[in-house]
């Protein structure tokens, strides 16, 4: 008989070996179809998704790009780079002089409260004053100058009768003489080369003797030549110098030298019997900021032309041939003499080259190599964050689901408590403390790692709690309950790893909010501190609109790395729930 049989159309046809007899197959044999593994199964549905694959990609640079990349970066986490530069310093200072500046004759002596009960005096329209039974009298030479005199009364005159206070008598040629400068309106007089002085004293008036004891005025004198200083700070020279400024005279002497005068705005020139320059005086001082340097004449004049032509700039040609540009700020009353000067610079904000892919930052460090150590701290975190909460998740929620009843009253209720805390408010008042307590930069992260798992736990606890309370009922837990296996062992060898799916799905997608939450506090400054770097803190500088705007190498690169690898997280964690559940496929 023939076997008209045909064969289905997906079967294929017998392999008749040689000798014509057919050799059947058996359940045991080897050459049948082997059935993968269920780790296999998922392996092959994971790899067929292309996101997901995408995303393991993502991660593996990650990865290689955080924990191998800083091996072989040529510079250090913490390594600044510097550059010759020049920069705007003060050099000098000026400002108008606004307090009198005092000149003591020599063999006199006027201190601090003398000088305080003559601005007492001068206060109030008073032209005498006392201190420790002294007697002083001020004479204004001119405008903001002023001759201080000390008075020795020698005799007192009420309704014509005069009382000697020094002596037994009055001499009538000071009797006359007195008179005589009365009736001329005189307050002064001389009499055998004494200075006399008219001072009223109650109804009375006092003759006195007087001697110069000060010489105040706001100007200011510069010697061209230190040799000179002694002589032009000198009370005689100063007081010459002053009655000829005030008479606008162009020449004065002082002994037997003449001196010639040069008046220009706000300044005069003095000149000694050569010709040659001696002296500037003005009413605007002049200092270096190093007093270790020496400021010549020509140039303190330069400058208060420069202020008295309300200029914001002047170049100056110095002794040595060099020429300077110098600028002047003016701030309030002083004026800041600056001085573009080279010196050694960090490196700030510098542009990506070749030396440096990704330019350096606002602490003159390499972008790079921060942002592959900041990617450790950043993935690290991720990852003892979320193993701290699928471990407690996983005590709390297996031993709530198994046993029900009251624990699980109360352990849903401890979920509730966890849940009823508001996140970011405290973790603000964590970072804040650990700011006043100066938390070492490391220890910080290890804190910051432990408070946000303690926070982040109870969303695993209630879906372990949810899967064990469905797998807890299953013919295979009625077994081990049969077997008398110890609690212990049923809960965590049997219920947990058929949820280990699930948690390893949701650790996954988990990982990418971890991140974000760790870049949000460093963004805030509440995470990772200087000079550790993390992803968040990086971003932190461009909080500065001016950054943001204008260099794109502080913020760009570190948003982009938090981009993908948020992404490659979530991309691998679908790819994980499509593996391990196909029912769920879309």
């Amino acid at each position: 008989m023939t076997d008209n049989k045909k064969p289905l159309p997906n079967e294929k046809p017998a392999v008749v070996p040689q000798g014509g007899v057919i050799d059947e197959m058996h359940l045991d044999d080897a050459r049948r179809i082997k059935v993968l593994s269920p780790g296999m199964l998922v392996f092959k549905r994971f790899i067929r998704n292309s996101l997901a694959v995408v995303g393991f990609v993502i991660l593996l640079f990650m990865f290689i790009f955080s924990f191998l990349g800083p091996v072989f970066s040529p510079y250090g986490q913490t390594q600044v780079f510097k550059g010759l530069g020049s920069m705007s310093k003060d050099y000098a200072g000026a400002i108008y002089n606004e307090e009198l500046r005092y000149t003591v004759a020599e063999g006199e002596s006027f201190g601090s409260a003398e000088r305080a009960q003559f601005l007492l005096a001068l206060g109030k329209n008073s032209t005498t004053f006392t201190y420790d039974d002294s007697i002083y009298y001020y004479v204004s030479e001119s405008e903001d100058v002023y001759r201080i005199l000390q008075l020795d009364p020698v005799a007192e005159v009420l309704r014509g009768i005069f009382k000697p206070l020094s002596g037994s008598v009055v001499p009538d040629a000071l009797i006359t003489a007195y008179q005589s400068a009365v009736d001329d309106g005189l307050d002064s007089f001389e009499l055998d080369g004494i200075a006399y002085r008219i001072t009223q004293s109650g109804k009375a008036s006092q003759i006195s003797t007087e001697h110069d004891v000060a010489l105040g005025m706001l100007s200011v004198y510069d010697a061209y030549d230190e040799s000179d200083s002694e002589n032009i700070v000198s009370y005689d020279f100063k007081l010459a110098s002053v009655r000829a400024l005030a008479q606008k005279r162009s020449a004065f002497s002082v002994g037997s030298q003449t001196y010639s005068v040069k008046y220009t705005e706000n300044q005069a020139t003095i000149f000694d019997d050569a010709g040659e320059e001696y002296a500037e005086v003005s009413n605007i001082i002049v200092n270096p900021l190093d007093q270790s340097v020496f400021l010549t004449v020509d140039f303190k004049t330069a400058i208060r032309e420069a202020i008295n032509d309300l200029e914001t700039k002047f170049t100056y040609t110095h002794e040595d041939g060099e020429t300077v540009d110098y600028s002047i700020v003016r701030v309030n009353k002083t004026y800041n003499i600056k001085k573009e000067t080279s010196t050694e610079l960090i490196s700030v904000f510098e542009a990506p080259s070749a030396n440096h892919a990704l330019g350096l930052d606002n602490n003159g460090m390499d972008v790079m190599t921060r942002l592959m150590f900041g990617g450790r701290v950043s993935l690290l975190v991720g990852f003892v964050v979320i193993f701290l909460e699928v471990f407690i998740g996983i005590l709390i929620g297996g031993i709530s689901g198994y046993f029900g009843g009251w624990v699980d009253t109360a352990l849903m209720r401890l979920v509730d408590l966890f849940n009823s805390i508001p996140f970011y408010p405290m973790v603000l008042i964590f970072g804040s403390v650990m700011d006043t307590l100066e938390v070492q930069p490391m220890v910080r992260i290890f804190l910051l790692m432990a408070i946000l798992g303690l926070l982040g736990w109870t969303g695993v606890a209630r879906i372990v709690r949810g899967q064990i309370l469905s797998l807890r009922e299953q013919d295979f837990m009625v077994a081990t309950e049969a077997t008398g296996i110890r609690t212990s062992r049923r809960i965590f060898k049997h219920l947990v790893p058929n949820v280990m799916p699930l948690l390893i799905v949701y650790a996954t997608a988990g990982l990418g909010g971890i991140i974000i939450t760790e870049a949000t506090l460093g963004f805030l400054g509440l995470g990772v501190k200087y000079p550790l770097a993390s992803w968040g803190s990086i971003i932190n500088v461009a909080s500065e609109a001016y950054v943001m705007t204008n260099f794109w190498f502080m913020w760009i690169p570190a948003g982009m790395l938090i981009l993908l690898t948020v992404l490659g997280f979530n991309f691998v964690g679908d790819g994980l729930r499509d593996a391990y559940d196909p029912k769920m496929k879309r």
